[in-house]
């Protein structure tokens, strides 16, 4: 804990199931948790720092927010981060989250992220610690017979795995980009498994928003690729 700092009241109650979400592929994560905590109106109760954590403090409307924070509302807690954290230090970073929660009775942890694959989908994969774990969600989710996951959500999962902590893995079928649709996707799996009954209209407008945004990026940028560079002009005379 001398790397990972977590300033924060404790949580109320025993029992909770953590939801956790880092930057990845599509920011399914992120985007999905963020959504969560405001449309439900969590609390907000701390935030974690680190030496592991880039340099880099963000704001809205002028206002600094921790890069990694922490929501609490009834039997739910909400660990969401702004920043990405590099495989390199992963283990230590959710070893530190892992040694804060552990201090309390936690039922289960959750984590969110996003699997680029081939596919025009929006599925979502299910992971979890153990066979009985994972019956509870084999019926809504896709569970891959083999494969591998990486990053802070590996980690995380792992110490569950070793630390005797029932564990979830949702990984939201996405691309390379924001992708509101993927976390969409998987908050209609946690409404399901949590009786959320959060609504995903909002979040499916966002994504059309964003890829009319991309859409009309990719056509600026193929505009400006079409155009010769002055070096390219040919020259007449």
């Amino acid at each position: 804990m001398d790397d990972i700092k977590v300033t924060s009241r404790a949580l109320e109650g025993a029992g909770k199931t953590v939801l956790i979400g880092f930057p990845g592929s599509g920011l399914v994560g992120s985007i999905a948790l963020q959504y969560l905590v405001e449309q439900m109106e969590f609390e907000q109760i701390g935030a974690i720092t680190s030496k592991y954590f880039p340099p880099v403090a963000l704001m809205t409307k002028g206002v600094i927010n921790a890069p990694v924070r922490l929501y609490e509302k009834d039997g739910l807690v909400a660990v969401i981060s702004d920043v990405p954290i590099h495989p390199a230090i992963s283990y230590e970073v959710a070893n530190g989250i892992m040694d804060w929660l552990t201090q309390f009775d936690i039922r289960e942890i959750v984590t969110i992220a996003g699997i680029i694959t081939n596919e025009p989908e929006k599925r979502v994969f299910g992971v979890a610690t153990s066979s009985e774990v994972l019956q509870r969600v084999e019926e809504k989710t896709i569970i891959l017979p083999m494969g591998s996951i990486s990053g802070v959500a590996a980690s995380l999962l792992t110490e569950c795995k070793t630390r005797g902590i029932p564990g979830i893995g949702l990984l939201g079928e996405t691309v390379n980009t924001p992708d509101p649709r993927s976390s969409a996707a998987t908050i209609e799996v946690l409404n399901q498994i949590y009786d959320l009954n959060l609504d995903i209209q909002p979040l499916l407008e966002q994504a059309v928003e964003i890829e009319a945004a991309m859409s009309e990026i990719a056509e600026q940028v193929q505009k400006t690729e079409a155009t010769p560079r002055r070096e390219q002009l040919p020259m007449y005379g």
